[in-house]
């Protein structure tokens, strides 16, 4: 049973790294959305220098995010009147842009878009030379490059201009290992197949409609696959993810392919050094539907407590593998 970990602020550093090398991790990964490509060699390299467990390149793939904002932290209040510019701008208070560069030309009269897990959300009310006006339906604050969408599909390419630069330069270093964010189809996995070359190791991460509904032949193309809960459940509505987790995982094990779950596992990681008893029975839960592996990410990235959630799922899937349908109460109590 493998556990991926994803580094970030929290986890960047000598001593976490080695901790979680030492904790059995399987994969570290690098989250092209959240790093600037010209920091991206000299951060493979601080790992290398770290572990010698192999790292994936996760790519930033066809999703809608924000640009750049004036602050982690920009006000919008309901009623409010924005401009969404199709060129990029610093967003701030009046002001928004999105990425990838042109999406915005894809808008719409009538489109109601939610920024970072329905943090805010803005209904497309008027078109002008170069934007949108939009209003602020619900308020909140915003950060740089969160993860947005619209309520339709839009058209993205499957791989942005950096992730085809990341990619190249891993390929270089020697990456093995490459995640595909939003894997819509089997092309988009041809396309990432192509680049990364015959030899690598790629995950199709099915976060998606489109994801779930192409799943057999995405399949067919791709090494193994991940399920992000996280981006799915913004797209479909939450109270399916528990059913759709079962059988993704159910069709992958059918067709010999690995799969990974991802998000929320120990959410309440990030700020507490224990998990709650409902997060500890959803990871128990995953494993015995059949998972080959789990995915910590904000847990392990942002998280005040990477290696106690590291630890946590490693004593679980201890538990795990040792129980069966006729262990004793006193076994259990006894570790």
């Amino acid at each position: 049973m493998k556990i991926l970990v994803t580094l970030g602020p929290s986890s960047m550093n000598e001593p976490v790294v080695r901790a979680m090398s030492e904790l059995g991790v399987h994969l570290f990964r690098i989250n092209l959305s959240h790093t600037k490509f010209e920091d991206l060699e000299e951060l493979i390299g601080r790992i290398r220098g770290w572990t010698d467990v192999p790292i994936s390149l996760d790519s930033e793939g066809a999703q809608l995010r924000n640009g750049a904002m004036e602050s982690e932290a920009v006000q919008f209040t309901a009623g409010q009147k924005v401009t969404i510019h199709t060129s990029p701008v610093i967003g701030d208070g009046t002001n928004f842009s999105f990425n990838p560069i042109g999406v915005v030309e894809q808008f719409r009269i009538g489109d109601e878009i939610h920024v970072d897990f329905n943090h805010v959300r803005l209904k497309v009310i008027e078109k002008l030379d170069g934007g949108f006006v939009a209003e602020i339906v619900e308020g909140g604050r915003i950060g740089s490059n969160k993860a947005s969408d619209l309520d339709r599909e839009l058209e993205f390419e499957p791989l942005t201009e950096k992730d085809r630069a990341a990619i190249k330069l891993g390929r270089g270093l020697g990456i093995k290992n490459y995640a595909m964010s939003f894997a819509n189809r089997a092309e988009d996995v041809q396309h990432m197949r192509k680049l990364c070359g015959p030899d690598a190791n790629i995950i199709c991460k099915i976060e998606s409609p489109p994801g779930v509904r192409n799943l057999e032949s995405i399949l067919a193309e791709t090494d193994e696959i991940l399920i992000d809960r996280g981006d799915l459940s913004r797209r479909v509505p939450i109270q399916q993810i528990p059913f759709l987790q079962r059988r993704i995982i159910s069709i992958a094990r059918s067709r010999g392919k690995p799969v990974y779950v991802a998000t929320n596992l120990l959410e309440s990681m990030v700020t507490t050094k224990s998990p709650n008893r409902a997060e500890v029975n959803d990871v128990v839960s995953t494993l015995e539907m059949g998972a080959s592996g789990l995915v910590l990410a904000a847990e392990t990235a942002i998280g005040e407590f990477p290696v106690e959630a590291v630890s946590i799922v490693r004593a679980l899937i201890a538990g795990y593998e040792k129980w069966t349908p006729n262990t004793s109460i006193s076994e259990i109590l006894d570790g």
